[in-house]
């Protein structure tokens, strides 16, 4: 059984709302079978995928040539919350993400 599912970039967009994608990434969106990624900047990028259970992952990955760290990782994030979530995610000068 996979852990996450196909989702549709538009709604995501939506749910997580322009403003904050803007915020999050200067409006970059890459979008990707099972979610979206937002790249911050100095090797940082937040991923957004939807899992089985209609929810949420929100991941913050630090990503330097061809290695890749998950700095902080988010589970069960509701539609409603996942645009805070993913914000916080992104600021990665503020510390720890994911507890």
């Amino acid at each position: 059984m996979s852990t996450y599912r196909e989702c549709d970039p538009n709604t995501l967009v939506a749910q997580i709302g322009r403003m904050n994608i803007l915020a999050i990434s200067g409006g970059r969106v890459q979008v990707r079978l099972t979610g979206i990624t937002l790249p911050v900047s100095n090797g940082y990028r937040v991923t957004v995928d939807l899992a089985a259970d209609d929810t949420y992952t929100v991941t913050r990955i630090f990503v330097r040539g061809r290695n890749t760290w998950v700095k902080g990782q988010m589970t069960g994030v509701y539609c409603d919350e996942v645009g805070e979530v993913a914000y916080q995610a992104s600021c990665f000068h503020n510390g720890e993400f994911g507890r």
